[in-house]
């Protein structure tokens, strides 16, 4: 079997969800925290214990701090105290042992031999102050201004204008240079890369990435939880609750999908005999699916292998859907680039986005989302015309919603109206786009393959290109490679 894609003997594996709760590494936090409060006092040992923890496990350390904050608020008014971190002084310096040479003569000796020794370290300090005052010092203060200027400069204001136009090679020289002067290694190598991928890169940009440059795929420590992919990787414009929303009904609206396939025949079924076994398969492009799944915190789908489509990674319709391998993903491919194609296609099977799998269009998308809505609540006033169109639709989902996924549409529907009530669906549908770029890039973690793999189809730096080269010098980038443990340096 080929050893590529091969998770490491100290990769963490989190949650397999998408969904909410605490996966298994929280819970260990959680119980190593509550034997910490077992007597209402976190000590100064207790809590260097817990952030060794949190690190070795590598916890959002967000996260943790509310999961702290919930079980301290449950034990205060369980056992009606206060809870309080104490911190003791350190013991003081250790006096000099006093010798008593009274009627002993060893210890007499020991004592003059002290006297003697405390005189040689007298000579000694002596003999360095005279050597220190003779070295000849050379002071230049020519790049004093500049570094004091970058190491004073605030990086996310620097990353706000490469954000405006990641192509402006200008602003990432200088989040590059303001990163060094913060010793930040890691985020200057990321800078470095940038520069490096649109050709602007001095020497010293150059010299930075080629020292940090990995060697094939990379290694992550960790996998990338829920929250991390919400916060850290999701694209703004990708509304979370519009998502939260199209993820209750998506079953419902795959179901459908599938039989109204079959009705007219054309429901796509793959050969039984091209199912293949991650764990047998020798095709890169069957393990870099499931090593990718691994890192993503996704379940590995089925997979199915036909040679002769004209395709890469395809999704199809199917309970439950399955991914199809087609010749675009079976020759000619690096392993890097089969990394970003395999993540990006993993990420859309996450709840809130897959239904863009079945319905790209944003008319479509448009039709569903207010179908979910009116499920969520049924008097919502609408448009006579929209409610023809979309009635038949909703009539169609709700039967097939079980009565909790009911509950959770009318509460969505009470946050949708709380947020104002409005949400974009072409600016939602580009940003699960770019999200899922993102992905790809995070998986491959190497900015030079996942721009070329999209030249390929927007040509050279397009919006997804764009944003990816602003993406990968952000802080919510920085903080995934923490996570994943792939930080240089």
């Amino acid at each position: 079997m080929s050893d590529e894609f091969q998770l490491g003997a100290g990769f963490t594996q989190g949650e397999i969800s998408a969904g909410l709760g605490l996966g298994p590494l929280e819970q260990q936090y959680e119980e190593l925290f509550a034997e910490a409060l077992a007597d209402g006092v976190i000590t100064s040992e207790e809590r260097a214990r817990l952030e060794k923890a949190a690190d070795n496990l590598g916890l959002n350390p967000r996260r943790l701090l509310e999961l702290e904050q919930a079980m301290m608020a449950a034990y205060e008014s369980r056992h009606a105290v206060r809870i309080i971190e104490h911190y003791e002084d350190g013991p003081a310096s250790l006096a000099p042992i006093q010798v008593q040479a009274d009627g002993d003569s060893g210890r007499a000796l020991l004592l003059k031999r002290i006297e003697q020794l405390e005189a040689r370290v007298k000579e000694l300090e002596g003999e360095l102050r005279h050597a220190q005052s003779q070295i000849n010092v050379e002071v230049d203060l020519s790049d004093l201004e500049t570094s004091a200027a970058d190491s004073t400069e605030d990086p996310d204001s620097v990353w706000r204008r490469v954000r405006r136009d990641p192509t402006r090679a200008d602003h990432l020289h200088t989040l590059f240079r303001v990163y060094e002067a913060k010793g930040d290694a890691d985020a200057a190598w990321c800078a470095a890369q940038a520069l490096v991928c649109l050709g602007h890169a001095n020497d010293d940009a150059r010299s930075c990435f080629e020292s940090g440059r990995q060697q094939g795929l990379m290694a992550p420590k960790h996998s990338i939880d829920n929250l991390s992919f919400t916060e850290q990787l999701a694209h703004t414009d990708e509304e979370l609750l519009t998502g939260q929303i199209f993820g209750v009904i998506v079953p419902a609206v795959l179901l459908g999908k599938v039989t109204g396939l079959r009705r007219d025949k054309k429901l796509h079924v793959p050969d039984p005999a091209s199912k293949q076994d991650p764990e047998k398969s020798t095709l890169s492009a069957v393990r870099a699916l499931t090593w990718a799944a691994a890192i993503l915190g996704l379940p590995a789908p089925h997979i199915y292998l036909e040679k002769e489509r004209d395709a890469g990674y395809q999704h199809i319709p199917g309970i439950p859907p399955v991914s199809l391998l087609g010749k675009g993903v079976l020759s000619g491919r690096s392993q890097l680039e089969l990394a970003f194609d395999a993540a990006r296609h993993l990420s859309w099977y996450r709840a809130e986005r897959f239904i863009r799998t079945l319905f790209s269009s944003v008319p479509d998308l448009e039709d569903l989302f207010l179908a979910a809505l009116t499920i969520g609540s049924p008097t919502l006033p609408i448009a006579e015309e929209m409610k023809q169109r979309v009635a038949p639709i909703a009539k169609a989902i709700a039967p097939v919603l079980q009565t909790e996924q009911v509950d959770r549409l009318r509460g969505l529907f009470l946050r949708f109206v709380e947020e104002g009530g409005r949400t974009n669906l072409q600016r939602w549908s580009s940003g699960a786009d770019k999200t899922a770029a993102r992905a790809g890039f995070v998986v491959c973690a190497d900015l030079g393959t996942a721009l070329g793999c999209l030249e390929a189809e927007e040509g050279k730096l397009g919006e997804l290109g764009k944003d990816l080269i602003a993406y990968s010098v952000s802080s919510n980038y920085l903080e995934l490679r923490g996570r994943l443990g792939i930080r240089v340096g």
